[in-house]
């Protein structure tokens, strides 16, 4: 089983455009896939449900009060669930810290759903606290959405040194998987330079694929849809599919 945490501390980078999707790419490819909110924006979660359905959460479940059987949901996507978050997952993280083991919660709630899953795709929070810290504990590879703007890389190190934090003792099997340039705007010159800078700092790390900025990407969660149905033909889907294909050729 692959989990993959898709990271990045700075807010709208792509992050929840590419776990959904990415994830949804997955279960096309007819691998068994979850998809985990731990983002209290439930962003993820809204593109596929309708929150007001939503009882239990990624919240009872970092809480210990649920079972990820508990709270996983069929979404419309064939071999695709989802754990599915709400805004009360906010409160977790001071409840967490206070925990001695509060950074292994979901690598324990996931240890017994080894051989039910190809793939776990995680959305965390944009921020480098806690919940994110427990999807790195419970992830085997990271993956970093750096949008292709000034403050691009701002940040970055941070992220990366957590990263090593967390291989350094809790979780040293995690591997950085990549990072995937997204929102990219090829018409400007400074998209190209920010471009030449994430190559710079990601080297060979960075996917070949690059996804470019989408105003199909950006309507498809409101309709509660991924891109390959919301626009099967448009760039955002034939971006994210080639993605799809590099993570399973990189893992």
């Amino acid at each position: 089983m692959i989990v993959l945490a898709i990271t990045n501390q700075k807010g709208g980078v792509g992050k929840t455009t590419t776990a959904i999707n990415l994830a949804a790419a997955l279960a096309m490819r007819g691998k068994r896939t979850l998809l985990i909110d731990l983002d209290p924006q439930a962003n993820s979660s809204m593109s596929y449900l309708d929150l007001s359905t939503v009882e239990k959460s990624t919240y009872d479940l970092l809480m210990g009060e649920k079972k990820l059987g508990e709270i996983v949901r069929q979404t419309a996507v064939e071999n695709l669930e989802i754990a599915p978050a709400r805004i009360s997952l906010a409160k977790a993280e001071n409840k967490l810290i206070g925990e001695l083991e509060g950074h292994f919660k979901l690598r324990d709630a996931l240890d017994s759903h080894k051989k039910q899953y190809d793939f776990i795709v995680v959305d965390t929070p944009p921020t480098l606290g806690i919940i994110t810290a427990n999807a790195l504990v419970a992830s085997s590879h990271v993956l970093v959405p750096v949008q292709s703007s000034y403050f691009a890389l701002e940040g970055t190190e941070d992220l990366l040194e957590t990263v090593e934090k967390i291989r350094a003792r809790p979780n040293p099997d995690l591997k950085l998987l990549g990072a995937v340039i997204t929102m990219h705007d090829r018409r400007t010159t400074l998209a190209r330079d920010v471009q030449k800078a994430i190559v710079q700092l990601f080297g060979n790390k960075v996917f070949k694929t690059t996804i470019t900025k989408s105003i199909r990407l950006e309507e498809s969660p409101a309709h509660r849809e991924s891109i390959f149905t919301f626009a099967p033909q448009s760039s955002g889907a034939l971006e994210y599919y080639k993605l799809c294909e590099e993570v399973i050729e990189r893992v």
